[in-house]
């Protein structure tokens, strides 16, 4: 009895020792993103020769849409502690609700992002469609 009790102790006190030691390094973190200077930094950095010129912010910070000035549109969203990108081929996989744009690249580990993008999802659907459909 005493051998079980002192083996709940330290698993007890070796799951609170590595819940601090995750903490102390910053991991499994809830990450946002800031502000629209933040999404564009990681859109530049996920694709050379992107550089946006409008960009949409989901309300919660988890996703952003961007557009250079060649009409290209880029998903930005986050995937873990990072934020993963990719730039949209086809409108195929996005569909409007209201304030509410979901996207699906149709790539099972990046999975389909909702983005509450408020008036302005409207506005980036039609950009969307104006990529066309699957060629």
């Amino acid at each position: 009895m005493t051998a079980q009790v002192v083996q709940l102790l330290a698993s007890l006190v070796a799951i609170f020792g590595l819940a601090w030691l995750a903490k102390r390094m910053g991991l499994g973190g809830d990450v946002r993103l800031r502000d629209e200077d933040e999404a564009k930094a990681l859109a530049r950095a996920a694709s050379c020769g992107f550089e946006p010129v409008d960009t949409v912010l989901d309300r919660a910070g988890i996703a952003a849409l961007l557009r250079d000035e060649s009409g290209r549109i880029m998903l930005l969203r986050r995937h873990g502690v990072h934020f993963a990108a990719r730039l949209l081929a086809s409108h195929e996989g996005a569909r409007l609700d209201r304030n509410f744009l979901t996207i699906s690249t149709g790539e099972r580990s990046f999975g389909a992002v909702t983005l509450d993008l408020g008036g302005r999802a409207q506005e980036w659907a039609v950009a969307l469609r104006r990529l066309g459909g699957v060629t």
